[in-house]
């Protein structure tokens, strides 16, 4: 139960960027004898419930861990499942992405993905790509290790492989070079790792790892998410007033 109202946070602190391991859902519907199918549906009304919350909020970029590139290693039916509900529901949810003004983006590698959801996701990045409000980086087929791959490719076929690469140069080669470094990473359902999730870009990022399952994360959650994130004290490597 939340602890926090949105009163108790301080507006000019909020995290530009967030982003969400959003783990759970299939523990969840199996704790509740349902079907795993049951458990995404349930986990992506989670994620327009939070989507929501982080526009309220003020948080301008929030990063959505929707399919790893490890997941391939389910079954091929929970694998199929995820692939049309994730293309569905981007074609469903036009009218909310223009009601809250939400851009939406893709990091990852499309090339595996089915020919539908590729097209899903060229379709929503560019009907939303003058939508000033929150802009949503939904990491489907994205693994941290493939990005940093990607990104060193992208950097060579660039002509750059006579110069050194240097950390800046990476860096604008990833595959959303204009997001900020996420401020705040959260993981639900309990594990305590990043497994695979912007690891080049959460270097310096406030980690968060709570126990609630994904399908039952939403407004309330977040909140005290972000007042968490406020409590601490980020040095970057350098000292803090308490050190």
């Amino acid at each position: 139960m939340s602890t926090a109202q949105p009163h108790s946070l301080d507006t000019t602190r909020i995290p530009a960027h967030v982003g969400i391991i959003m783990d759970g859902n299939g523990r969840w519907a199996t704790r509740r004898n349902l079907t795993r199918h049951r458990g995404h549906r349930e986990g992506l009304a989670a994620a327009k419930r939070t989507v929501k919350a982080a526009h309220d909020l003020g948080i301008k970029y929030l990063s959505l861990y929707t399919f790893s590139t490890e997941n391939w290693r389910r079954t091929e039916d929970e694998v199929g499942f995820l692939m049309g509900l994730i293309a569905t529901h981007l074609k469903k949810e036009y009218d909310f992405y223009r009601e809250n003004r939400v851009r939406v983006v893709h990091s990852g590698d499309l090339t595996p993905l089915p020919a539908r959801l590729q097209r899903e996701i060229e379709t929503v990045a560019k009907d939303t790509a003058g939508f000033d409000g929150i802009q949503v980086n939904l990491a489907i087929n994205y693994g941290g290790r493939d990005e940093i791959v990607r990104s060193v490719n992208r950097w060579l076929h660039n002509g750059r492989g006579r110069t050194d690469l240097d950390a800046d140069a990476l860096g604008q080669h990833l595959d959303l070079p204009d997001f900020p470094e996420p401020d705040l990473l959260i993981r639900t359902g309990g594990e305590k790792r990043l497994s695979n999730f912007l690891i080049w870009e959460c270097a310096y990022s406030e980690l968060l790892f709570t126990d609630i399952l994904w399908p039952d994360f939403g407004n309330d959650q977040l909140i005290d998410a972000v007042l968490d994130y406020q409590n601490r004290e980020r040095k970057f490597g350098g000292m803090g007033c308490g050190t």
